[in-house]
Parts: C-alpha cells; structure tokens; sequence
C-alpha cells in the first residue's frame, strides 16, 4: 500500500539532502527514501518528517496527504 506525500517535493524546496532531512527527522536515509516511493510509515516517524520539514503539526495535511 503507498500512501500519497510531499516529502520529496518539500525536501528539495528547502534545497536538503535525503541524509540531512533524516539527521533533523533523527531516522535513516534509508527511511527517508522509502517514504519519499510511497512506502507506509508509523505515526512517530511521520511526526518527526513534519517537525523536520519546519512544520506544525496541524500544517501535517501539506506534507501527508490521505
């Protein structure tokens, strides 16, 4: 099951490598790319991707789309 997102798009706005967005996120790289193909994660890791990115919480509908 892949789920829809931005992390990709977002990512490369803020002009972040992969390894840097995991380093603030505190996961791998290796998750990071899976999430970015559309691999399903667990609820924390997508906290911390959102928090990493420079958003809210409440703003999570612009990175995580159902």
């Amino acid at each position: 099951m892949n789920t829809s997102n931005s992390v990709r798009k977002i990512r490369e706005s803020r002009l972040m490598s992969k390894s840097e967005l995991a380093r603030k996120a505190g996961v791998s790289p290796l998750t990071v790319d899976r999430i970015e193909r559309g691999a399903p994660c667990r609820m924390e890791t997508m906290r911390k991707l959102i928090l990493a990115l420079g958003f809210t919480l409440e703003e999570k509908d612009r990175v995580f789309q159902d």
